[in-house]
């Protein structure tokens, strides 16, 4: 299993792609090239980025990914809009859809907060008793700490 695979985040951020698929079939066929590819693609990077990040080797590589896929759920709520406010989406689907990018919005917040607070938690103690090692494990996410005495 790939680290993203793991994340709750990147499963429902494929949902929400399988969602806006089957919600823009109704978009009007001359949209084809425009909105509606438009919208697919700015949901398709919500994963994609969520993925690309959690594959890199660093935990500030991994923030930035979900920096971009946050701008893209971002992006994803602006073409919604705009899909609704021409009548394209009824309020029923737009309500669905704009729920859904809102939780995996908040998602990748929480996410990033925690990349955030783990990191700035782990630094090198001089002077102290213990030096504080980081091991990086398949998870991005998650750290293993290590105490050893400063020789």
């Amino acid at each position: 299993m790939r680290p993203h695979e793991k994340l709750d985040v990147w499963k429902k951020a494929i949902d929400f792609v399988l969602i806006v698929y089957e919600e823009t079939q109704s978009l009007p066929k001359d949209e084809k090239f425009g909105l509606t590819a438009q919208i697919r693609r700015a949901a398709v990077s919500i994963p994609a980025n969520i993925a690309e990040g959690a594959a890199r080797k660093s935990t500030k590589e991994f923030a930035n990914f979900l920096s971009i896929a946050q701008g893209s759920a971002s992006e994803v709520e602006t073409e919604l809009l705009i899909a609704h406010r021409l009548g394209y989406l009824d309020e029923a689907a737009y309500r669905k859809l704009r729920s859904e990018v809102d939780d995996i919005g908040r998602m990748i917040t929480g996410l990033s907060q925690y990349l955030k607070n783990k990191t700035s938690r782990f630094v090198t103690r001089h002077g102290s008793r213990f030096e504080f090692f980081i091991t990086r494990i398949h998870n991005l996410s998650r750290f293993t700490v290590h105490d050893s005495p400063v020789s």
